[in-house]
């Protein structure tokens, strides 16, 4: 069976240089381009899906819609998760990444980017931005919502939905569609490759490049093909 795990298309904030997280911002007209493509790659594979799966933040959303529109797909079952979320990046969402580095220290800023462990600055439970305050979470056990969170805590929050949810459709011989975040899928692929801590550091998915797993019946990596981003 075949797994396919692609990130959204650029965000305004991806071009404007913005720690998104879980702020829920629409994809530029190139974002809708660059999810366009990505599903022509898909198509020119010959790759046909059984069931879709994204967040519940508008750039997963619609980033999803274009591919399964290139396929000729709408029709499949989707299903929207806060669980396939980007990384919360806490207080930092909204801010310049540019503008924060210099502020607040280059090294600093680089350790809440890029490290496996660190936490960003925690938002205030009554800070506007905080999940707690968006209706679309009202459903959800309030003490699960993030405050901040690091790329670990982003894989236990991840891996679960994985293995409860995705992988039974695997399991039933379906190919799956996973369109997410940057580092919600990093940290599926350092599940999925079994990277170390370390490794995954070095780890990136480009926005709006395919990547295509063939999967044994146990779901251990057969191949991987990571899809170029040269026009189509």
């Amino acid at each position: 069976m075949k797994l396919a795990i692609v990130r959204h298309g650029e965000s305004e904030f991806n071009e404007k240089n913005l720690f998104s997280g879980w702020e829920d911002v629409p994809l530029t007209d190139k974002g809708l381009e660059e999810a366009t493509a990505a599903g022509e790659r898909l198509k020119q594979m010959g790759l046909t899906f059984d069931v879709a799966f994204c967040s519940v933040l508008r750039r997963s959303i619609k980033s999803l819609e274009a591919i399964l529109d290139v396929l000729g797909e709408e029709w499949l079952p989707v299903y929207k998760s806060w669980r396939l979320n980007e990384r919360s990046y806490g207080a930092l969402q909204r801010l310049n990444k540019e503008e924060t580095a210099i502020r607040r220290g280059r090294a600093l800023v680089n350790r809440w980017r890029k490290s496996y462990d660190a936490y960003p600055p925690l938002l205030d439970i009554d800070d506007p931005r905080h999940p707690g305050n968006d209706p679309r979470y009202r459903n959800v056990d309030p003490r699960l919502l993030p405050a901040g969170e690091s790329l670990e805590s982003t894989l236990y929050r991840v891996i679960p939905y994985w293995s409860d949810v995705i992988a039974p459709h695997l399991l039933h011989d379906e190919n799956v569609l996973i369109v997410s975040h940057r580092n919600t899928l990093r940290a599926l692929v350092k599940y999925l490759e079994k990277l170390s801590d370390d490794a995954i550091v070095h780890v990136d998915v480009p926005t709006g490049v395919p990547i295509v797993y063939e999967l044994d019946s146990k779901l251990r990596i057969l191949s991987k093909n990571q899809l170029t981003n040269d026009p189509v």
